[in-house]
């Protein structure tokens, strides 16, 4: 009797432990709703920080170096950051007027583009008709024929058109455009302002506070461990967001000089906006596209003529994304595209644009940080597969 109500205690106990097992799934689940939920809903938060932490992986190691030879940690911050900040400041003031032209003339321009489609698609269906009148062979008129009137005849009512209300509905869609965008303007400077305030804290207090948890670790090995992490990580980092930068600014200019010689007006937009599309892989340069024969189509019409800038965007984007880059950076950064694509799909879900510009450089920390500490082999094989 005894030997049966331990049996069956130890039966209890593993129905139990198998409840609990049943439950880690669902948990695993729940915790990564409850991660997603908070990436969507603390983006205002969350891009300035993520913003903050690149920037600062970034200018630390020449803040650090600046410090070896006796300059402030904060007067290096500063003066680093300006200089950071003074190029696209500079830019941002020479775009204002193109910006603000384009910012009017997009919903006119819509307009246009529309009523030549139309215009296309009119003279091409009355071109089908008249072929069909031509094959018809002519009706035979009978005796009655001639005692009908023209009111027995059904009448057929014209064609209402459409082209008024479609170009209404365009005209407010652009308006909403540029509302929408003058909307955003004070929130996106907020956030800069933010960000610039926590680079700077972070570069001036950053290593202390870092050196700080080192020493809470509780074995060498793992201090040793985290300060190459965070060493590797700002070294790759750095390295890739340079080179890469350096690539788009190539890349921007020589787009500019390009479209300023072939004539086309705000070269110097076009070429800053290829420059900035181009840290988006694949979309980046779709986008670009479009871009360049919208621009082309506004200067010389719908003809053969479009085809000259986009054809030179083109020529030099694919030098740049098939020889430049794969050879500077190398296999190191190997990131398969399929990865890439949907890591874009999902940042720019959780944080809009804000989040694609962001995608690639967190895919490349993400990937160094499990490089570095050896976990998740079979992911960073998934990512690095190319």
């Amino acid at each position: 009797m005894e030997k049966s109500h331990e049996d069956n205690h130890q039966d209890s106990n593993q129905a139990q432990q198998n409840s609990k097992l049943a439950d880690i799934p669902s948990i695993k689940w729940i915790l990564l709703l409850a991660v997603i939920y908070t990436l969507y809903f603390a983006q205002s938060l969350i891009i300035p920080m993520v913003l903050t932490i690149l920037v600062a992986l970034l200018l630390s190691p020449l803040v650090t170096l600046l410090k070896r030879v006796h300059v402030p940690r904060s007067i290096s911050s500063i003066v680093l950051l300006a200089m950071l900040a003074a190029p696209f400041t500079l830019i941002g003031l020479q775009l204002i007027e193109p910006a603000q032209k384009w910012a009017k003339l997009i919903p006119k321009v819509s307009v246009h583009l529309t009523q030549q489609v139309e215009s296309i698609s009119d003279a091409f269906e009355k071109q089908q008709n008249e072929e069909l009148v031509k094959a018809k062979p002519p009706k035979k008129v009978g005796f009655f024929d001639w005692f009908s009137s023209d009111e027995d005849k059904p009448q057929i009512k014209p064609k209402e058109s459409t082209s008024d209300v479609v170009n209404e509905h365009i005209k407010q869609g652009g308006m909403e455009l540029v509302l929408e965008a003058l909307g955003a303007a004070p929130i996106f400077l907020a956030q800069i302002l933010v960000s610039a305030i926590l680079i700077l804290f972070l570069l001036i207090f950053g290593p202390s506070l870092f050196n700080a948890f080192v020493k809470e670790l509780p074995s060498e090995d793992k201090r040793l461990k985290a300060i190459r992490l965070v060493s590797m990580t700002q070294a790759q980092l750095s390295r890739y967001i340079t080179t890469v930068s350096v690539i788009n600014l190539g890349l921007g200019l020589s787009t500019a000089l390009v479209l300023y010689f072939i004539g086309l007006e705000d070269a110097l937009l076009w070429g800053v906006m290829v420059g900035i599309l181009n840290f988006i892989p694949y979309v980046g340069s779709v986008i670009g596209v479009l871009i360049l024969t919208l621009a082309g189509m506004v200067q010389y019409g719908v003809n053969v003529a479009v085809l000259v800038p986009l054809g030179a965007y083109l020529a030099l984007n694919m030098l740049e994304s098939q020889v430049i880059t794969p050879t500077v950076l190398g296999r190191n950064m190997v990131i398969n595209p399929l990865i890439v694509m949907l890591w874009l799909l999902i940042c720019g879900w959780l944080w809009g644009l804000s989040g694609i510009l962001l995608s690639v450089p967190l895919l490349v920390c993400i990937k160094i940080a499990l490089s570095e500490l050896g976990v998740w082999k079979n992911w960073l094989r998934i990512i690095e597969a190319g």
